[in-house]
């Protein structure tokens, strides 16, 4: 399964964070990538009845409402804009109008912090 979100220079990583032969773990890949890339976290409509969360790891888990993991699929971000693949099968997409604002499927999710 091919997963691409806008990844950090590794090479820009602390050192402390790399393997004894210069590799970077998994697990330390998407931890800095969750701390630099700029769109990783919640996004909450203003009534709060979708709630999206962008995982470090390019999936994104979706409630609404009531109904946890409503839908659950893969991301990908190019500059501004964001393509979903939900595990059902359809797609979506959406705009970072700011870091703080995206407009997806003709709603405004503003970011939780």
């Amino acid at each position: 399964m091919l997963r691409r979100i806008a990844a950090p220079d590794l090479a820009s990583l602390p050192s402390a964070l790399s393997n004894a032969d210069g590799t970077v773990t998994k697990d330390e890949r998407e931890r800095a990538m969750s701390q630099q890339h700029p769109y990783v976290g919640m996004w909450v409509t203003s009534d709060g009845h979708i709630r999206q969360e962008l995982r470090s790891n390019g999936r994104y888990d979706e409630a609404r409402g009531s109904r946890h993991s409503a839908y659950q699929g893969r991301y990908e971000i190019k500059g501004n804009h964001i393509e979903y693949w939900d595990d059902t099968g359809f797609t979506a997409d959406g705009t970072f109008v700011s870091r703080d604002e995206l407009h997806h499927g003709g709603m405004i999710f503003k970011r939780q912090e």
